[in-house]
Parts: structure tokens; C-alpha cells; sequence
């Protein structure tokens, strides 16, 4: 087992543990309805042209653009109005030089027309004659075949989770069901002789068990599968049974509580007990969650989280949400912290250390204002106060009052 607080950095914790874990790569075939936030196990190329037909963007007129060359409100272009574009039918017939034909937006222009006019653009002398008062160039107000997806072209690549835009684009290339990743089971574990269910009236000294519920919330949100197992006194074999079990019927772990400086704690060593290579890091140089435990047993991996709750679902956030989300880490850091705010305190940090404050957000003259939700880290109310976490670098010694803080919402 390693020495306990050997702090590591974010930064190596994640490394590490992308260096031993071994995800599963079996995936499922899925309707786009059951697809939302789920990742893709293969690229995913489409069936049709997006759009199908070359089809108009405005209300208006379909021409061809050399017939409205030189057009102006004072010498109009006039045009022979010929028929017109029925919404969801293909035009039968050719426009000619000289013509026009009347389209609605998202209607197929008919052969020969390059270019649509916009409606506000001509006067119409009678029921077969406009003017065209502005020009329009070849393209102009039309959406080409296949201009926004080409049929055969890969439409979104292995790994993309997707959003509900994804799966829009999805449907109009003909793509109705996709290969997704099978959703990381996730254990979750309680520990402490102190926790209760609940259910049950603590008694002097005890307390209801939260982490199982924020962290069973927490995986689902994530599109994981949570499964919890309960509570387990501090007690090393009857831990050992439990997680024992957690890792044979799921891909991930969590424990909550257990990982802190203690002779009662006994998460680390059961941990080494069940596999290789166990315990990598006893020690996260972050606060809150400086005494999280980060292990691998046999290509799986095990967090123990604070049991705190605040600095548990901080430290879910930064190790355990990405795993989850995508079975790896982002690269860069506007990815997980995409707001910058400013902060509206002085807030002091230690050197070397990452701190991420509790923050609520406000618009104020046009700026993103974060205030920092204070309070102990055993406190759930400043989780559910707060809008997101905002991060203050291991290269700074606080941050001064107005000074831009990134922002990562919850």
C-alpha cells in the first residue's frame, strides 16, 4: 500500500489511473430514443444526403440568379411567374429563362433554378408578373444536396457522446439505431460505524447516509449504471466480503468514507488485499478531497471518496465523472471549467494545492459574477447552494476579489 498523503496532483491521479485501468469494449445496438448521452463504439457514417434536394431557405421566388443580374429598386428585374413549389412534393416541369416559381422555405427547388428570392425583395404588378428588386447570386437563400451531410461521409466519430443535437442529425441521415458503449457499472459502498440508513433514527453519534444517494444521482447523471451495496461497519473482513463482491458484478467502484488518517480506517488495505495493483495514490493535492484513495484491482478501478459529502462529490467530479462519462480524461481545461467569472471575495489558497470553491453564479453590468458558497466540507447544503465549483490553480496563493476564476457547472 502506498504511504498515506504522498499527495499527488489532479493531473497524476488521472494519469495513473488511465495507466492500469482496462475498460470494458463491448457495446449495444440502440434506437436513437434510448441513445441520449450515451458514447459511440464506432463511427457512425450516413445513409442519405443532408439535405436530400437542393431546397430553398426563404420564402420567396425561385429563379435563375442571371435573370435578376443588374435588378435595382429603380429598374426591376420582371419575371414570368410560372407555377409553383408544393411543400413535400418534387416540382414537375423545367423553369425557363425569364420565369419564376413561388417556394416556401425547406421546398425543392424545381430544375433549372439556382437562386431564391426573398420575398421582401420583389412587388408583384399581377397575378403572372414580379419585379425583382435585388439581385441574387447562384446559391443564394438554397441549401445544396448533401451540403450539410454528404451521404457516405462519417457523420459523429467513435467516442462522441452524444447530445440532443447529435441525435437530430442522426435521424436526417437515415441513421435510426447506433452502436453505443454499454453503460460502466458502478458500485457504491457506505462505510463508517458511524453511518446509518436513512430509515433509521441516528442515535448519539451517528448519522444518516448520504454519499450513497449523492453518488448513486451522481453515476446516473453520468449515464452510468449505479448499484448500491449498503453500508459496511470498519471492520476489515467484513469490508473485504463487500468489495469483494462490488468488484465481481461491476466495472467501477466507489467507496465513501474510510480514506482518511485513522486506525479505524481500513478502505486502503482491503483494497490491497483484493488485487493488483491496488492502491496508486492515498492522497490528492486538491481541497476539498485532499485524503481520496485511487486504486486499480485487476484493470478496475476503486475510489475511495472523502466521507464528507461536499468533498465527495467534488472529487467524483474531477476523477470519477469523466471515467463515466467517456472512459477517459478531457485534455483541456475549458472543456470541464467553460465560464470564466469573477470572483466577488479574496479567497486565500495554499501553495501547490488545487482549490475548487463552491460557488453561486449571478449576471451583474454584463459580467459573470461567482460568490463563494462557504462552509465545512461536511456540509451538503453548500453543495446544493452552489452552481458549480470555480478552480484556483496549484500555482497561486489565492485569488483577490474581481479577479476571473474558471468556472465547471454542476
Amino acid at each position: 500500500m502506498k504511504e498515506l498523503f504522498q499527495a499527488v496532483t489532479i493531473k497524476e491521479a488521472r494519469e495513473t489511473i488511465l495507466n492500469h485501468v482496462t475498460f470494458p469494449r463491448d457495446g449495444e445496438k440502440v434506437s436513437l430514443l434510448s441513445a441520449l448521452n450515451r458514447c459511440l463504439l464506432h463511427d457512425v457514417v450516413a445513409v442519405d444526403n443532408v439535405p436530400g434536394f437542393d431546397r430553398s431557405t426563404m420564402d420567396g421566388f425561385a429563379v435563375r440568379a442571371r435573370d435578376t443580374f443588374g435588378a435595382s429598386e429603380g429598374l426591376p428585374a420582371y419575371l414570368e411567374v410560372t407555377g409553383e413549389v408544393l411543400m413535400g412534393v418534387a416540382p414537375e416541369g423545367e423553369l425557363k429563362p425569364g420565369q419564376a416559381w413561388r417556394i416556401a422555405t425547406g421546398g425543392m427547388l424545381p430544375s433549372g433554378a439556382d437562386a431564391v428570392v426573398m420575398v421582401e425583395h420583389t412587388e408583384e404588378l399581377d397575378d403572372k408578373t414580379i419585379g425583382v428588386t435585388r439581385p441574387v447570386a447562384p446559391g443564394e437563400n438554397v441549401v445544396r444536396r448533401g451540403e450539410d451531410v454528404p451521404a457516405g461521409s462519417v457523420v459523429l466519430p467513435a467516442g462522441h457522446c452524444l447530445r440532443p443535437q447529435d441525435l437530430g442529425i442522426l435521424a436526417a441521415a437515415g441513421v435510426v439505431a447506433v452502436e453505443v458503449r454499454r453503460p460502466l457499472r458502478v458500485g457504491i459502498i457506505s462505510t463508517g460505524d458511524e453511518v446509518v440508513s436513512p430509515e433509521e433514527k441516528p442515535a448519539p453519534g451517528q448519522v444518516r447516509d448520504i454519499n450513497s444517494y449523492t453518488l448513486y444521482g451522481a453515476v446516473a447523471a453520468c449515464s452510468g449504471e449505479p448499484r448500491l451495496y449498503g453500508i459496511v461497519r470498519d471492520d476489515f473482513h467484513q469490508l473485504q466480503e463487500r468489495l469483494a463482491r462490488a468488484l465481481s458484478e461491476n466495472d467501477m467502484v466507489l467507496l465513501s468514507g474510510g480514506s482518511s488518517v485513522g486506525t479505524r480506517d481500513v478502505a486502503a488495505r482491503v483494497i490491497d488485499s483484493l488485487g493488483r495493483p491496488g492502491v496508486l495514490f492515498h492522497g490528492v493535492s486538491l481541497k476539498p478531497g485532499k485524503p481520496s484513495v485511487g486504486a486499480v484491482v485487476n484493470g478496475k478501478p476503486v475510489f475511495g471518496l472523502p466521507g464528507h459529502p461536499a468533498s465527495a462529490l467534488v472529487v467524483f467530479e474531477l476523477l470519477v465523472a469523466p471515467l463515466i462519462r467517456s472512459y477517459s480524461y478531457p485534455q483541456e481545461s475549458f472543456r470541464e471549467f467553460p465560464l470564466r467569472a469573477r470572483i466577488t471575495r479574496n479567497l486565500r489558497s495554499a501553495a501547490g494545492r488545487e482549490d475548487f470553491v463552491r460557488v453561486k453564479l449571478r449576471l451583474q453590468d454584463g459580467e459573470l459574477h461567482a460568490e463563494p458558497v462557504l462552509g465545512k466540507s461536511g456540509l451538503i447544503t453548500t453543495m446544493v447552494r452552489a452552481d458549480g465549483l470555480a478552480r484556483i490553480p496549484a500555482g497561486k496563493e489565492g485569488v483577490e476579489t474581481g479577479e476571473w476564476v474558471e468556472v465547471k457547472l454542476f
